[in-house]
């Protein structure tokens, strides 16, 4: 089995055509290994999120080489077996969740989707695992937290016990006060299940908490790569890194 779960080669992703053709994602090469936590930092518009979609399929124009587990990508047709090893946690958990299915609906379908038998008993444990418990097993998503929402939507991207789990900005929509306990449950559940993460976030502090190694972007490229620890110390390769992880303290200074 490879050390590697995901190799990405000069990615390119563009959006339209010319003369009015964007290009998202200039050239990335980066690689994940098996288990670890990735992160990739960036403002708004650097490109971060349009890696993910291209790797979910979700992205119709891209070139290079995207491997995943061995299996290499093309276009954005996705084999069933990869979406049983990749699944993608999403940044609003309300807008993720259908309004009207249950959270019984919800997790048995994906199953089902994903091939997989004993249903009720498979349900009560991902409720477990999540920390949310059986008593919501037939709540709507309108009766649910944001919090409770996020959860429900890990769930589901466990349901078909996958490999590698594609955060985009999985916190980033919740109270501050829920975003540490987001954070601690995919911490606890990438250790209990030896779980790869990607995960993308504008904000140094949620990578630092989860993620051991990080890729900052700024305009569809990779500028800067470093490890957690380097970032806790403030060690940067670009003067740009410098600055993300000087305005970081910044505003950790205020906010405390």
């Amino acid at each position: 089995m490879s050390a590697l779960i995901l190799e990405i080669r000069d990615l390119r992703v563009w959006f339209g055509n010319p003369p009015d053709r964007v290009d998202a994602v200039k050239g990335v090469d980066l690689t994940v290994a098996r288990g670890e936590s990735f992160g990739l930092v960036g403002e708004s518009g650097s490109g971060k999120s349009t890696i993910l979609r291209a790797l979910a399929g979700l992205a119709p124009t891209w070139s290079g080489t995207i491997t995943v587990d061995g299996e290499t990508l093309r276009g954005i047709r996705r084999s069933p077996a990869f979406h049983r090893r990749v699944q993608m946690v999403f940044q609003d958990p309300y807008a993720s969740l259908h309004p009207r299915h249950t959270v019984d609906r919800v997790l048995s379908e994906t199953l089902r989707l994903q091939g997989m038998d004993d249903i009720d008993r498979r349900i009560g444990k991902l409720l477990d695992d999540v920390g949310l418990g059986r008593g919501f097993r037939f709540r709507y998503p309108h009766q649910l937290s944001g919090g409770q929402r996020q959860r429900v939507a890990v769930a589901r991207a466990l349901a078909g016990e996958p490999a590698l789990l594609l955060l985009d900005e999985p916190t980033s929509a919740l109270d501050v006060s829920v975003q540490a306990e987001i954070l601690n449950l995919l911490a606890d559940l990438r250790a209990e299940r030896g779980l790869t993460y990607v995960m993308v976030s504008h904000d140094l502090a949620v990578i630092g908490h989860l993620c051991q190694r990080l890729a900052v972007m700024q305009g569809g490229l990779i500028v800067d790569q470093l490890t957690a620890d380097d970032l806790r110390a403030g060690r940067a390769n670009s003067a740009y890194t410098r600055e993300l992880i000087a305005a970081s303290r910044s505003y950790a200074g205020r906010e405390a």
